[in-house]
């Protein structure tokens, strides 16, 4: 019995992270286009050549070019709980972007949900965590699917901003060294990796490490850096945010860092909320260099 109560998880994993046997790996839409805001599945490069990792879009009406806007979500160290990760959308945030003229995608990295596959940016043990390797190897998975989308008729092959979340958001720091004209901006939400270790709130795992990481992508930074963080985040508080953004500046990149009010019972989370993008919407708004959203114009109407 307990040789089986041992292989029943094994089991399940597998199941929820295996790819189907000779599958062919194809990219680009992979269903019709239906509300919110043209949302529509997609299948993007992964850096594993025979999984195509699943994406949603949202995007103006007409037919472009957008400007695109690529959302890194956030991860976990736990196996069962990435396998078990509904698809990341950030529709608040989402519409936010819509709204101001972009093309947004929601890629799920691999490893994460229904993707599948190897978890590329495993960053290790909790003391001997390689945040540098986890965060490149983020930074690659969100530059696969940016790289695809820039190809498509309806996309600019310009200006494209990444907005990053936690895990996803350290990807997007190591992806600061890119090209300037290709990635005109980078936002992250609270970035890094290892926070909540052993589930205990305001402990990371090894922040010298991290630091030291952040330190690193600086030297190779090319793309500004805005850094927002809540006053309520239990996983990367306002001042270990601030060691983290002057780590990154002292390499040599640039990296304006921005505490919010707290929203919600956990500050971490707010960027997959209403409140949360309502309340950073001014200093994304900043950060992104974003025109005023493409809402309807007002009906005149004629004095009686």
């Amino acid at each position: 019995m307990r040789l089986l109560d041992t292989l029943a998880p094994l089991l399940l994993l597998s199941l929820l992270t295996a790819q189907p046997l000779c599958a062919q790996v194809t990219f680009g839409a992979s269903g019709p286009e239906s509300e919110p805001f043209r949302r529509q599945e997609w299948r993007v490069p992964s850096s594993d050549t025979d999984i195509a990792a699943r994406a949603l879009l949202f995007r103006p009406a007409g037919a472009g070019p957008f400007r695109l806007a690529v959302i890194a979500h956030a991860s976990t160290q736990n196996v069962l709980r990435r396998a078990q990760m509904p698809q990341p959308e950030y529709r608040a945030l989402a519409a936010f972007l819509v709204a101001r003229g972009f093309a947004v995608l929601v890629p799920e990295r691999l490893g994460h949900g229904a993707t599948g596959g190897r978890y590329a940016e495993d960053q290790g043990g909790c003391d001997e965590a390689d945040y540098a390797r986890a965060g490149r190897a983020t930074a690659e998975e969100i530059s696969l699917a940016l790289g695809y989308l820039q190809k498509q008729d309806f996309i600019r092959k310009d200006a494209a901003v990444v907005v990053g979340h936690s895990a996803g958001g350290w990807g997007a720091l190591a992806l600061a060294n890119a090209d300037p004209k290709q990635i005109s901006a980078i936002t992250v939400f609270a970035p890094g990796r290892g926070g909540h270790a052993n589930d205990e709130p305001n402990k990371i795992c090894a922040p010298h490490s991290l630091l030291a990481a952040a330190a690193e992508f600086g030297k190779a930074a090319r793309i500004p850096v805005t850094s927002l963080v809540a006053a309520n985040d239990s996983y990367f508080a306002p001042a270990f945010s601030k060691a983290l953004a002057d780590a990154f500046r002292s390499g040599g990149g640039k990296d304006d860092l921005r505490t919010l009010p707290a929203v919600g019972s956990e500050g971490h989370w707010m960027i997959e909320t209403e409140a949360g993008v309502q309340a950073a919407s001014s200093e994304l708004a900043r950060a992104l260099s974003l025109p005023k959203p493409n809402l309807p114009k007002p009906v005149a109407t004629k004095k009686p």
